[in-house]
């Protein structure tokens, strides 16, 4: 069994060059979990957004992301379905190529690329900023003092992921136990301070603008759980671990909010919240007044982890699309470690160059905001894509590349699902176009359009790329066939 184990591992997603390039099949659910809580970083994602939310909708942002929680609770159901059927690092591209044809994949895979890059910076910066605010919280530093730490942590990032899946895991594991301990604590002092701090719950009219625009941000906190899809070709079991961890991670981000949001929303006035750029400081000043620190370790530790676990997902997907020659092969390329490194090296490099851009050139630093700012509207598409996938799945099947018909599964109820948060997030897609101008800035619609459009180009450019690189070599890049290392009946 060991041997055909082996045997199996070596022919999984060879290179059309002949070249092995497999990544270590070694995460087991145990491992998966806590990387699918820890990238959502629940307090990392309070800090980052929690003063926009609060500007935008008040008490109403609990309702906003509520509706937005539905969709992605669905979601998380789809991603386990689709990972039993089709594990792989490309996760919903791939997933897409085999639903829906490759033309759709490849717009799929653009999507996918801006969505998790986008997301890369505004995790590194405010890591450097919560750094200095904990070390010299008197001090003013200065911009180019700013980009040297936040450089410091996109380096950091890149020790567990180009050190392999075990020392991920295990940091990941370290710095989660940091934010679950806090929160933990968060929750305890909360309750405990209700009586004294409390401030009364006045929702007033709802802000249907406000709330839209904060459905579609929540994209960015409620996200993060599908890690263990895209980690699929490295886990022991890729046909039953992926898309239980991711679950449990939407699951219990929806519980964080829940939990969060009312208590800092009760405790603190709106008016110090609405636009701030860490409402958690605000809030945790109130209930430990002198001890910043006590809420700065745990954010910083929820934003260092969601730095590299997003870097993950994007390095993964990156992998795989190498693999498939829809992007430069070299991207497919593996350490000693079995990690894709070129594709890890690149994307935090590119992180450090636009990092440091922003940082020290105030001129371009309303310009990074504008397109770093669409990271919530792509990740929606995202996962929009995602679902309406699931749902051509469930209702007409599948087609095995290529181009052979399977027959649908029947999954009444999950279909039903999918469909239903198909149409939530295409709903929330469209009003962002009516109402962001307002919310964000001008020019975020003219943005969108100009990447959407750009993603034209790049399916183009993928798919001669990849049918050229078939032409050359006279065969398809074989998908990984994981079924002889899991079978379902096993």
């Amino acid at each position: 069994m060991s041997f055909l184990r082996s045997t199996s591992a070596k022919s999984v997603s060879s290179l059309q060059n002949g070249r092995n390039s497999t990544l270590a099949q070694l995460f087991k659910l145990n491992d998966l979990v806590p990387l699918s809580v820890s990238s959502v970083g629940p307090l990392f994602s309070v800090a980052a957004t929690g003063g926009v939310m609060a500007a935008d909708a008040g008490w109403w942002t609990l309702v906003a992301i509520s509706i937005l929680a539905l969709p992605f609770i669905l979601s998380s159901f789809v991603f386990r379905l689709m990972n039993r059927h089709f594990p792989h690092s490309g996760a919903s591209y791939h997933w897409s190529a085999r639903v829906i044809g490759k033309r759709a994949s490849h717009y799929q895979a653009w999507i996918l690329i801006l969505a998790y890059f986008a997301s890369i910076p505004p995790i590194a910066i405010p890591a450097g900023s919560y750094t200095l605010a904990l070390v010299a919280p008197h001090s003013h530093p200065d911009a180019l003092v700013q980009s040297i730490v936040t450089i410091f942590w996109i380096i950091f990032a890149g020790i567990p992921l180009l050190g392999g899946g075990r020392p991920t895991a295990t940091i990941t594991k370290i710095f989660l136990a940091v934010e679950v301990g806090s929160l933990a604590l968060f929750a305890i002092l909360g309750v405990a301070n209700l009586n004294k701090l409390y401030i009364p719950i006045h929702f007033g009219p709802p802000p249907i603008g406000g709330m839209l625009i904060v459905a579609v941000i929540a994209a960015t906190i409620l996200d993060g759980w599908e890690i263990d899809s895209y980690a699929a070709e490295e886990s022991v079991r890729p046909r039953r671990d992926p898309g239980k961890a991711g679950i449990v991670g939407a699951f219990l981000a929806v519980g964080f909010y829940a939990i969060l949001y009312p208590l800092m929303f009760s405790e603190t006035p709106l008016s110090l919240l609405a636009g701030s750029s860490d409402p958690l400081a605000i809030w945790g000043h109130r209930l430990l007044p002198g001890a910043p620190y006590v809420m700065l370790v745990p954010i910083l530790a929820s934003t260092a982890g969601g730095l590299w676990l997003t870097s993950f997902i994007l390095t993964r997907a990156l992998y795989a699309m190498g693999r498939e020659s829809l992007i430069p092969q070299v991207f497919s390329k593996v350490s000693k470690r079995r990690v894709p490194h070129v594709a890890i090296l690149v994307t935090l490099g590119l992180t450090i160059a636009i990092a440091s851009t922003q940082l020290l050139f105030s001129s371009l630093n309303s310009y990074f905001n504008l397109v770093l700012s669409t990271a919530g509207f792509f990740l929606l598409a995202e996962f929009f894509l995602d679902s309406l996938t699931a749902s051509v799945f469930l209702t007409v099947g599948h087609r095995r590349l290529p181009d052979v018909a399977i027959a649908p599964h029947d999954h009444r109820l999950l279909r039903m699902g999918a469909i239903l948060s198909s149409a939530l997030m295409g709903f929330l897609l469209i009003t962002f176009f009516l109402f962001a101008p307002k919310a964000i800035g001008a020019g975020i619609d003219q943005t969108i359009l100009i990447l959407l459009l750009l993603g034209v180009a790049f399916a183009y450019l993928a798919g001669k790329r990849a049918r050229e690189a078939v032409s050359f070599h006279g065969d398809e890049v074989k998908i990984p066939s994981i079924k002889s290392l899991d079978p379902l009946s096993s």
